[in-house]
């Protein structure tokens, strides 16, 4: 019926319906995975929504150490205590939400075309997400990185749009499960009002290995003559393709 929030207001207010409309002025839907907050700022694209729209207010000051653990690209334990699943997102909510963690606003693309613009607050996944991503930069290749970023966007936006039966979904979750194998470790994490930094991390398969060479620092594991013919190898496409094409 092409029915505005305006209009339903106004609606339940001519039929006797009495209540404090200020506190409707939102679409608040609160999830294990997050809080969206929807209305007024967010129908256009120059304005976000204000701190009061937030469920979850700052309640801390000064900063606080946080530790999750992973193992298989799960997290294993928050601050030393076993705990996975469900349990662990809701403890790391509790402690991300009172240092007001979490908050942006999400501007996606719809099935039927248009894109829409929503606020929300999700201090764990946010702590999670931004935690394992750091655990894999030190513990998967180039490579892997490099493919589970492009198979994890198809992946994210085929379960957005209704696609999950699709057979290369199951094909994706194996070199997604595939790829976790050693995203196992410890991550450290400072918090703070409204943000987070991490620390850094500690893993047994971390790739950062000082035994081959330091970055920026010293090396051991070429010497300068390997260097020359390295140079030599990796130039050598780019030595064919502007011979051929001299013109350019």
């Amino acid at each position: 019926m092409k029915l505005t929030r305006e209009y339903e207001i106004n609606y339940l207010k001519e039929n006797g319906y009495e209540a404090d409309f200020t506190k409707l002025e939102y679409s608040i839907n609160k999830g294990v995975w997050g809080t969206s907050v929807g209305g007024k700022e967010t129908l256009c694209s120059a304005t976000n929504l204000p701190d009061t729209a937030y469920p979850s207010q700052l309640q801390k000051e000064g900063t606080e150490s946080l530790e999750i653990e992973f193992r298989n690209g799960e997290v294993v334990g928050v601050n030393g205590e076993a705990v996975c699943g469900v349990a662990a997102i809701n403890k790391l909510e509790a402690i991300g939400s009172a240092w007001a963690i979490g908050r942006d606003t999400h501007v996606g693309d719809t099935i039927v075309g248009i894109k829409g613009r929503v606020g929300f607050e999700a201090a764990a996944p946010m702590l999670i997400i931004k935690a394992h991503e750091l655990l894999e930069k030190h513990t998967l290749t180039k490579w892997q990185q490099y493919w589970k970023d492009q198979l994890g966007t198809w992946y994210g936006m085929f379960m957005h749009e209704a696609m999950y039966s699709e057979p290369v979904m199951r094909d994706i979750e194996k070199f997604l499960e595939n790829s976790q194998r050693n995203v196992s470790g410890k991550v450290f994490i400072t918090l703070r009002p409204y943000t987070f930094t991490l620390v850094g991390i500690e893993s047994e398969h971390d790739l950062m290995n000082a035994k081959f060479a330091e970055y920026g620092e010293m090396n051991n594991a070429w010497t300068a003559d390997d260097v020359k013919g390295f140079t030599k190898i990796t130039s050598m496409p780019l030595k064919i393709y502007h011979a051929v094409n001299d013109e350019e």
